[in-house]
């Protein structure tokens, strides 16, 4: 089993090509996978994790529910956010700028073949960043992600998680707000979820503006433990 995990930070990209290198990684692992099967041999298979921030765009998931965005297309246009339906699972979220978004791309029969445990990892890999900063965070009951305040009327979301796995290799992953401008949120019905705030890491903290690089290496150090894996800079993208 291959517990290595290539490391790469795409910058500011945008959301389509971003989704479209994903795939191309996503694809590569999933026919070296069918090709062992077919040729019987145990070539190790690759694991990756990209760091990226999109320009402001708006994504459905396959089960999503179109009425839940509230803006029209000229609207979209006039606020320069774009809109993509998309094949995670989850309803509609937000990125842009401000937003650490990460897609670890890793095929789980390298770690574990439980996919809600992966889930639960990669949320306990959120939750352990932000109790680093002092924040109590947890998770809601039947909802993905990271909160603060459950159980409360003041309960507000800080980090969205969508995931499309297939053969056990995983896609897309998670978005916490870290800077990001919380107006853009209410032209959605965030995750599908009524009555629900969303929050952002230096709001929390009353702070303008939160190093986004301490955040990421402390994000990292988490997941690596979590996953018993071990982060490669990767050369190869």
């Amino acid at each position: 089993m291959n517990k290595q995990i290539q490391l790469k930070d795409l910058g500011n990209k945008d959301y389509k090509a971003s989704w479209e290198y994903q795939e191309e990684l996503f694809k590569g692992i999933v026919d070296l996978k069918i090709q062992n099967r077919k040729d019987e041999t145990s070539l190790p298979t690759p694991n990756y994790f990209l760091f990226v921030e999109h320009p402001h765009v708006y994504t459905l998931g396959k089960s999503g529910d179109l009425s839940n965005l509230l803006l029209s297309e000229k609207q979209l246009e006039a606020k320069g956010a774009t809109f993509y339906k998309i094949n995670r699972g989850g309803d509609i979220t937000y990125h842009g700028p401000g937003q650490i978004v990460g897609y670890p791309i890793l095929d789980l029969e390298n770690f574990f073949t439980d996919i809600h445990k992966y889930l639960r990892l990669l949320e306990e890999a959120i939750i352990l960043t932000l109790a680093e900063y002092g924040l109590a965070c947890g998770r809601s009951d039947g909802e993905t992600g990271v909160w603060l305040g459950v159980g409360t009327p003041f309960a507000r979301k800080i980090c969205a998680m969508g995931v499309r796995a297939s053969r056990w290799v995983t896609m897309h992953g998670f978005a916490l707000n870290v800077n990001a401008d919380l107006g853009y949120f209410d032209n959605i019905i965030p995750c599908g979820i009524r009555g629900k705030a969303v929050t952002s890491l230096n709001v929390e903290l009353g702070v303008k503006k939160v190093d986004e690089q301490e955040v990421k290496a402390k994000i990292l150090n988490h997941f690596a433990s979590l996953f018993e894996a071990e982060l490669l800079i990767s050369e190869l993208f």
